[in-house]
């Protein structure tokens, strides 16, 4: 007899984590949009329970390792979109695009290894189907002056 394969969920369970709520929009806009066989999220900031994890540039009030922990709270408010298009992260055949804006000082150069915090959940979540293709961005400002935003399109 084989052993059930452990779910997105209880990957993430193992971790201490779990899929929140759907972040409200703070536009027109959807969270997720399902199209075909494709989940495209719309780009994510890091709100946990309301409220965003920081606020600031990277390279100057916040550091890489709190926004390397802010792209990592991006990409688990992406999950819970793709949720809410398809119910159940099980469903998940592949992460195939990640695309993390980084909103930095002209000095910072570190925006890869920002976008790692989502990177490297989305490995740990879902495996090898969580190995994608993906965009780093420095960028003046985002919205809400979040120091970092993720979306993801993910295959299902």
């Amino acid at each position: 007899m084989s052993t059930p394969a452990i779910t997105p969920e209880e990957r993430l369970a193992e971790l201490g984590l779990n899929v929140p709520e759907v972040a409200a929009p703070v536009a027109a806009y959807q969270p997720a949009v399902r199209s075909g066989n494709y989940v495209y999220t719309s780009g994510q900031l890091p709100i946990s329970e309301g409220k965003l994890l920081t606020t600031g540039k990277v390279g100057d009030a916040v550091t890489p390792e709190q926004a390397y922990e802010c792209a990592r709270q991006c990409a688990l408010n992406a999950l819970a979109a793709v949720k809410s298009q398809i119910g159940d992260l099980g469903a998940v055949k592949r992460v195939v695009k990640v695309v993390a804006f980084v909103a930095s000082t002209t000095e910072f150069t570190g925006q890869p290894g920002v976008a790692n915090g989502a990177s490297e959940l989305l490995g740990a979540v879902f495996g090898e189907a969580g190995q994608h293709a993906r965009s780093a961005v420095g960028v003046p400002v985002l919205p809400l002056d979040a120091p970092v935003e993720v979306e993801l399109i993910v295959e299902v």
